[in-house]
């Protein structure tokens, strides 16, 4: 990873972070906390302290630079700003070159699309300059807002999952769905 990730959508500018914006993250964990916890796994209070956030986001530099995983900020235009993130996670090259997609959105953005804009452009780089053929995301079924996102995106049902990840404390069911890319 030589160069830095950068995506622009119309509303949206989308790269990794620095270690120097990690308040920037800190303030976005802190202002959803309680908005999140429904669709996240337990949180420690290092989650949403400056010096977690900056090993977070030291964490995730590592990861993109070893093709691990690629965790994502959704930035307004001037980048003051957190609406969301996304991960590539989970990445296995080789005869897969897949990865998982996890997201969430600002409570303050949701409705707007935004999360749809940023994860089109997301599949698009997935599929080109990441080379993944199978981009996979789950989703508990009561999360029928998800549900419909990733549908609106392309992406197929291609199971149940009883208890599959441990979310907010609860070992909670999942519909699994991918999006294959088509050429190539």
């Amino acid at each position: 990873m030589s160069e830095p990730i950068r995506m622009r959508t119309a509303r949206t500018v989308i790269r990794l972070l620095d270690v120097d914006e990690a308040e920037l993250l800190r303030r976005y964990r802190t202002e959803n906390r309680e908005h999140l916890a429904p669709w996240e796994p337990l949180r420690t209070e290092s989650h949403y302290s400056l010096e977690g956030c900056r090993q977070a986001i030291e964490a995730g530099l590592e990861a993109a630079r070893g093709d691990r995983g690629y965790p994502f900020a959704i930035l307004t235009p001037d980048a003051t700003a957190m609406i969301g993130t996304f991960t590539f996670a989970n990445v296995v090259r080789g005869v897969f070159q897949a990865c998982h997609l996890g997201y969430g959105i600002g409570a303050s953005h949701e409705g707007k699309g935004l999360m749809f804009e940023a994860l089109e452009a997301a599949v698009r780089y997935a599929f080109g300059p990441l080379d993944f053929h199978r981009v996979m995301a789950n989703y508990m079924p009561r999360n029928e807002r998800s549900g419909r996102l990733l549908e609106r995106l392309g992406f197929e049902k291609e199971g149940y999952a009883k208890r599959y990840l441990k979310i907010d404390g609860l070992w909670e069911d999942h519909v699994l769905t991918a999006k294959i890319r088509t050429q190539g």
